[in-house]
């Protein structure tokens, strides 16, 4: 039987379910609840029919009230809307849960872009030795970070996981019971979380989804493509940035980095530990119970007991683990041989690290902590080979210190805090090192990259804290328009310094580099930012293929296409073989992490899609994804022309009071969802450059304007068409799959846009001409993309995708409402001055409280 179109299964296994379950809430014990769901979908209607009567939020929300509850006064009105809220929010819920159930239906686990449609390519194309000598050094390194876009605290994730079991087992009582559990359950946090926190949020995926997922694959690639031939490769790394990443968090400190560290290694053991019982009940033989028994009691001792034992470490498990293998295969023909060797890769990918815990810090920090270490009066007694006059050392010579300087320094002698830190991060590095395995700790990110002395700085900073000869890699992170241009000339002149390259021989002749996506798009604009880091990725290839170093790319990635998410596995899959691609390495951060590797089949899908995405790059399509010259100069004049609308529209007086005073920019800090503050910098005064990627584009998300995702698009495109050349970016179009993929993930950002939402502003006095020009971009870039692709309407091609959207923007129209009806009425307070401060403080709470639930259905929008 034929397999039903994508859309198909959509529809029946998703939309359908969602109608049913979401009857349910008329169900539950709760009079509130009941009332509530009876009200929002009149209120729901009223949103669309009002829309289409062209009535802003306010004239909505208060028809609403006067149509169908006239009797309620004000307070009545404004908790009905936080109930509405509430009950909002709890759909959402619902639908993620139904989405999460049917994931494995909607998508095809075995169809295009899984390793077992790899397998098979591979072997109609003959290249199955071609493809795995790729496997054998090709690596997805998947790195989850403490951004603050996911909003669902610990408990909600936990019924979320739990509802999606119950609907996918048909179990309509369970579903009953937890949905009145949501019922009760809060989805917002008075309190900021802790670094501490956000990481123990984040290794509950470690625990329960990663590790199964990535063994999962790693087994089928090891017996179905490699059989009994080697696989040295560990194929997945998992990266780890919650407690590590120090870039404008004062929260993470070094105590924190070994707090994090110690579970990550907990976790991980008591996973192992958890496993070592479940095998005793199959491997019952003579010979296996004893060794399995002692094993069990070594984790055991390892995870609780205070007198740890010292010979319990990777060499000792693996051999342990080998000699229980040799035993299966010689005395028992091998029966039950699969679990030993589940395990075996698991430790291969997990060691006892679980993840690798990078440290990030923002390179003007570095430059702080350099300068007070080094003009330290009695810096001399504790560093060797610092010259009296190396302030005034020309360029060369100062490196030539930096690199070969060796020294122990105190961190206590030192008066500032974030120098006493910074130290301790470094020695924490290394703590982590010899307790976890090096790959516990072997990263320094260096943020907001400019200069090759940002790095050897850095360098310096390692080799002072006792470790001459420091296993850690130091990557630079390139993320604005300037340092893009300039990053190859930076790594051109490290690369030719004799001490570090020394360096690099002891890290393998490996360079990795950190690109950011989210910082750039910020600064350029979408069509720049992502062509800026295309060349930069080629320029840095072919520089370090001369210099015999093997670079990998580091790409910081958010969730929306305004910060490199969309279709990612699409992207990778467009990389020309100018592009170094023996490695993807991405962050994936907030609720990209649920959505996208929130369950088992999800999680093995998306890796296996990011796997084969490298696979098909460079094993099936090497020669397909070369730019010709006439594709190049179209794609150049593209990404200036998009680049100057950008900047032009950026350099407007509106640009930062639109952002601070018609959208929720200023009430992100105040939704207790991350620990790090929204902006860097302590100054009042917003400033552009300290103005952090995810509320930047969130705000504009909660707007339903998506601007970083399409504008300056639009317009590039049009000048085109009026020259008469269109014709070049059709070309474009047709024959490069990169120019497509940001086409794609452009549309994405025009779908989810809305912009009767915030009609009303195009007769703000102030704000009226910037709406407008905001408008008339997103109208301009869709009647571009239509008529380049040659579609009747946005993402013709994913209609699944659409009406996944489809379905989440219906739900989240009236919550939208709300917001944008509370900050109209904010904004006449503050004009007019008569409202009552606990008035005031009731209508910022609500806007704040509808960040929780556009973020949570968007799913990508931040």
């Amino acid at each position: 039987m034929a397999r039903k179109p994508k859309i198909e299964r959509f529809n029946e296994n998703v939309l359908s379910k969602f109608q049913i379950y979401n009857s349910l809430f008329l169900t539950l014990p709760f009079d509130s609840i009941r009332n509530t769901s009876v009200l929002i979908p009149l209120f729901a209607d009223h949103c669309r029919n009002g829309y289409d009567q062209k009535l802003d939020p306010r004239e909505i929300t208060s028809s609403f009230f006067n149509r169908y509850l006239p009797e309620y006064d004000e307070k009545e009105q404004i908790d009905l809307l936080f109930r509405f809220i509430q009950y909002i929010e709890r759909q959402v819920v619902l639908f993620d849960a139904i989405e999460d159930a049917a994931f494995g239906f909607v998508n095809n686990m075995h169809g295009r872009g899984t390793i077992r449609h790899i397998k098979e390519d591979a072997l109609d194309d003959l290249k199955v030795d071609e493809l795995k000598d790729y496997l054998n050094r090709f690596k997805v390194r998947i790195v989850l970070t403490a951004h603050p876009t996911q909003f669902y605290p610990g408990s909600v994730l936990g019924i979320i996981n739990d509802l999606a079991k119950a609907i996918d087992a048909g179990e309509l009582e369970t579903v009953k019971l937890l949905l009145t559990q949501l019922g009760k359950t809060k989805f917002y946090k008075k309190t900021k979380p802790s670094p501490y926190d956000e990481a123990i949020s984040l290794i509950w995926y470690l625990e329960n989804v990663f590790y199964q997922s990535a063994s999962t694959i790693y087994t089928y690639i090891k017996r179905h493509i490699f059989n009994k031939a080697a696989l040295d490769n560990s194929i997945f790394d998992f990266g780890f940035w919650p407690g590590g990443d120090r870039d404008g968090n004062p929260y993470v400190t070094p105590e924190i980095t070994l707090k994090t560290a110690e579970s990550l290694k907990f976790s991980i053991l008591r996973n192992y530990f958890r496993e070592v019982r479940k095998m005793k009940r199959s491997l019952t033989f003579n010979g296996l119970e004893e060794r399995l028994d002692a094993l069990e009691s070594d984790l055991y001792a390892t995870l609780f007991s205070k007198d740890k034992p010292d010979y319990f470490n990777m060499d000792y498990f693996e051999k342990a683990l080998d000699e229980i293998h040799e035993i299966i295969v010689n005395q028992t023909d091998g029966l039950y041989e699969s679990l030993i060797l589940d395990l075996k890769h698991k430790v291969k990918i997990f060691g006892f690290h679980f993840a690798s815990l990078d440290i990030r810090q923002d390179s003007r920090i570095h430059k702080q902590v350099f300068d007070e270490i080094f003009s330290h009066p009695e810096i001399r007694n504790y560093v060797e080979g610092l010259p009296e006059n190396f302030d005034e050392l020309d360029t060369p010579s100062r490196h030539h210190v930096l690199t070969t300087l060796k020294g122990d320094v105190p961190a206590e002698i030192f008066e500032t805090t974030i120098t006493k830190e910074t130290l301790g991060s470094i020695r924490a590095m290394r703590i982590i090192q010899e307790r976890n395995g090096e790959r516990g700790c072997n990263r320094y990110i260096i943020s907001n990259c400019q200069t090759i002395d940002n790095i050897l700085e850095l360098f310096a900073l390692h080799k002072i804290c006792n470790w001459d000869q420091p296993t850690v890699d130091i990557i630079p992170l390139f993320e604005t328009i300037p340092d893009l241009k300039v990053c190859e000339k930076i790594m051109q002149t490290l690369y030719e310094n004799e001490q570090y390259r020394k360096h690099l021989s002891s890290r393998g002749d490996k360079q990795t580099v950190m690109l950011g996506f989210s910082d750039g798009t910020k600064d350029g604009g979408y069509f720049m930012a992502n062509w800026s880091i295309y060349k930069a990725k080629e320029d840095l290839t072919a520089l370090s293929n001369r210099y015999g170093i093997n670079v990998a790319f580091f790409d910081g990635r958010g969730g929306p296409p305004a910060r490199g998410g969309g279709n990612t596995h699409e992207f990778y899959a467009s990389m020309g073989k100018k592009i170094q691609a023996d490695d993807i390495q991405l962050t994936i951060q907030g609720q990209t992490i649920s959505s996208n590797f929130g369950t088992n089949d999800s999680c093995q899908y998306n890796l296996e899609q990011l796997l084969s995405s490298g696979i098909q790059n460079q094993v099936f399509n090497s020669e397909r994804n070369v730019l010709s010259d006439e594709n190049r100069e179209t794609m150049n004049q593209l990404a200036d022309q998009s680049h100057k609308a950008y900047q032009d529209f950026k350099a407007r007086p509106e640009f930062i009071p639109y952002l601070e005073e018609m959208t929720t920019l200023k009430y992100y800090a105040k939704a207790n969802i991350g620990s790090r503050p929204s902006k860097r910098g302590s100054s009042k005064k917003l400033d552009f450059s300290d103005l952090r990627a995810i509320p930047f584009v969130g705000s504009w998300s909660q707007s339903k304007q998506n601007v970083p995702g399409f504008f300056g698009v639009g317009t590039a495109l049009k000048s085109f068409e009026d020259q008469n050349q269109f014709e070049k970016v059709t070309q474009l179009y047709k024959q490069s799959s990169f120019f497509r993929t940001l086409i794609a993930n452009s549309m994405m950002s025009l779908t989810k846009s809305f912009f009767a939402l915030t009609a009303y502003m195009q007769h703000d006095k102030v704000f009226g001409d910037f709406w407008n020009l905001i408008h008339d971009e997103y109208l301009l870039t869709r009647e571009m993309i239509l008529k380049l692709t040659g579609f009747e309407e946005l993402m013709e091609n994913e209609p699944a995708g659409k009406a996944s959207i489809k379905v989440r923007e219906e739900i989240v129209q009236p919550l939208l409402t709300i917001q944008q009806s509370a900050l109209m009425t904010i904004l006449d307070a503050k004009k007019s001055g008569d409202m009552s401060e606990e008035t005031m403080e009731l209508f910022e709470k609500m806007v704040t409280r509808s960040l929780f639930g556009n973020i949570n259905a968007s799913r990508n929008s931040a």
